[in-house]
C-alpha cells in the first residue's frame, strides 16, 4: 500500500539520521556454536553456523575457528564479514547483528572448499571465549529433543495448493496466520532471537513474511547483502517451526517487469539456496498498480520457471491488479484473473486490504473468487490503506471471520515498532527485549495478537 512512513524513513536516512554504533565489544562468558554441513559436494561444501550467546550481553562479537585440515578454506560467507589466515578462520558481525543479548543467537553460512577430508573444527571463540556450551563451567542444559516437533512446520511439512486451498502434507486445507515484516532496510533491529522468539511462542504465529523492498534503498543497492539478510530470516523462522513468506516487495514503480532481471537475479539464488527447506513460501511480487493483468501474468509465467529450476515443490503467490486487490482498486474484479489465470500449478493469487478503506464490496469480491481462486492475504492491515489513522476494530474484524470462514491465509502489517498505527507495537519497543505484553503492543498489534495467538487445528489424517 502507499504509506507515508516509508518516505519519511527514506528522508531519515538521507539526512543522516542513522543509528549510532554501539558500545566496543567486550568478552563473552559463555556461548555455543551450532556448525551443520547442510550440502556437500566433491571439493566444496555449504555450511551453516548458529552462535549463541550464553553469557552477558554483547555489542559487537568476532568468532573465530581454526580449521583441522590446511585444505579448507572459506569461499563466501554471509550475515557477517568473513576472512581467513592460514587455517584460522575469523566472523565479524555487521551492523544489524552486532548485539547478542543473554541467550540471543546469530545463524552464520558460508560456501567452501576442502582437500581430503572435511572434518568440523574441534573449538570455537567468540570474542576471545572458548564456546563450550556452558557459562563459567555450569554444565550444558540437557537435550530435550526436536523443539519443532509440534510446530506449523512440523506438523503440516511441504505445503502445496490443492484445488483453491493451501494444504499440508496429508493434503487436508489449512489456514496459516501470522506476521509481516516493515522494510527491513528499515527495521532490521525489530527482527532478532528475542522478537521471533515472542512471534514463534507467545503470539502462536504460523508464518513471518519477509517483506524485502525491491527500491526505497532496499534490493537494487545491495542485492548480495539483501539476499543474505533474508535468507538469514528464513533460517531464523525455520528454526521456530515457522513458514517463512519471501515478499519481493515490489511497490514504485507498479510494473513488476521493471524489476523482471532483478526478480529472476534473486529468486534463482534464494530458490537454489532455500529448495532442500520445506518452510519457504514465495509472493513474486507485492502490490502491481497502475499496470494491467496482462503486464503481470506475464511476469509471474517468467519469474516462475526460475524459481521451479531450483525448487520445483514451493508455493508461489502471483499479486493482483490494483494493489494486489483482485483488480478491485482498479475498477475490475477477480474475473480477470479467473478468466485468464497464470500458466503454472502450486500458485495462489494475493490479496491485499487495509480494513478502514477496503470494507463490503472488497469483502464481496474475496468470498466470490474465494470459490474458483486459491487466496493468500499476504498483506492487510486493521487501519487505513496509508498505514494510518484509526483502527477499524469493526472492519478488521468481519475481515478475520470471513478468512476463517474460508480458510484463507493471512499475514498483518506489521510486526514492528514504526511510528504509524498499522504497528504492532509502540515505537522504542524494538529497543528492547519485550515483545508480548499488552504494555509494548498498540491497539492494532494486541487486536491482531489475540486472534493469532488462539490455537489452529491442523488436520493430519
Amino acid at each position: 500500500m502507499r504509506r507515508i512512513s516509508a518516505l519519511l524513513a527514506v528522508c531519515a536516512t538521507a539526512l543522516g539520521l542513522t543509528t549510532l554504533a554501539g558500545p566496543p565489544a567486550a568478552a563473552a562468558t559463555g556461548c555455543k556454536v551450532d556448525y551443520t554441513i547442510t550440502n556437500q559436494w566433491q571439493g566444496g561444501f555449504q555450511a551453516g553456523v548458529k552462535v549463541t550467546n550464553l553469557g552477558d550481553a554483547v555489542s559487537g562479537w568476532t568468532l573465530k575457528w581454526t580449521w583441522p585440515d590446511a585444505g579448507q578454506k572459506v569461499t563466501q560467507g554471509w550475515n557477517a564479514t568473513w576472512s581467513q589466515s592460514g587455517s584460522t578462520v575469523s566472523v565479524t558481525n555487521v551492523d544489524w547483528n552486532r548485539t547478542l543479548a543473554t541467550g540471543g543467537a546469530t545463524d552464520l553460512g558460508f560456501t567452501g572448499t576442502f582437500t581430503g577430508s572435511n572434518p568440523r573444527p574441534a573449538a570455537f571463540t567468540l570474542n576471545g571465549v572458548a564456546c563450550t556450551g556452558s557459562v563459567g563451567g555450569e554444565e550444558p542444559p540437557p537435550d530435550t529433543g526436536n523443539p519443532g516437533t509440534g510446530t506449523p512446520v512440523g506438523i503440516n511439512g511441504q505445503l502445496k495448493v490443492c484445488g483453491v486451498n493451501l494444504c499440508n502434507q496429508y493434503n487436508r486445507p489449512i489456514q496459516l496466520r501470522g506476521m509481516s515484516t516493515h522494510g527491513i532496510q528499515w527495521f532490521s533491529k525489530c527482527y532478532n532471537t528475542a522478537s521471533l522468539d515472542a512471534l514463534a511462542t507467545n503470539w502462536k504465529a504460523d508464518l513471518l513474511r519477509i517483506a524485502m523492498y525491491v527500491q526505497e534503498q532496499g534490493y537494487e543497492t545491495d542485492p548480495a547483502g539483501f539476499t543474505s539478510r533474508v535468507n538469514s530470516y528464513v533460517d531464523m523462522a525455520e528454526a521456530r517451526g515457522m513458514y517463512a513468506l519471501i515478499d519481493f516487495h515490489t511497490l514504485t514503480p507498479g510494473d513488476p517487469n521493471y524489476n523482471l532481471d532483478r526478480a529472476k537475479t534473486f529468486f534463482a539464488s534464494v530458490a537454489a539456496r532455500n529448495a532442500a527447506k520445506k518452510n519457504v513460501i514465495y509472493e513474486i511480487a507485492n502490490e502491481p498498480n497502475g499496470v494491467s493483468w496482462t503486464a503481470i501474468k506475464s511476469y509471474a509465467e517468467q519469474v516462475i520457471p526460475v524459481i521451479r529450476a531450483a525448487d520445483p515443490d514451493a508455493v508461489v503467490i502471483v499479486g493482483t491488479r490494483g494493489w494486489s486487490s483482485l483488480g478491485v482498486s482498479d475498477g475490475s474484479n477477480e474475473t480477470e484473473v479467473v478468466n485468464n489465470p497464470v500458466n503454472a500449478s502450486n500458485i495462489m493469487y494475493a490479496f491485499h486490504f487495509y480494513a478502514a478503506s477496503h470494507k463490503d464490496n472488497y469483502r464481496a469480491t474475496v468470498s466470490r473468487a474465494a470459490a474458483k481462486l486459491p487466496l493468500f492475504v499476504t498483506e492487510f492491515g486493521t487501519v487505513s490503506a496509508t498505514g494510518g489513522g484509526a483502527m477499524d476494530q469493526a472492519s478488521t474484524t468481519a475481515w478475520l471471520d470471513l478468512l476463517d470462514q474460508l480458510k484463507i491465509s493471512y499475514a498483518n502489517w506489521t510486526y514492528s515498532d514504526a511510528n504509524e498505527s498499522s504497528a504492532a507495537f509502540k515505537p522504542g519497543t524494538c529497543n528492547g527485549t519485550d515483545y508480548s505484553s499488552s504494555g509494548v503492543l498498540t491497539e492494532s498489534g494486541a487486536l491482531v495478537k489475540s486472534r493469532i495467538s488462539t490455537a489452529d487445528s491442523f488436520p493430519t489424517s
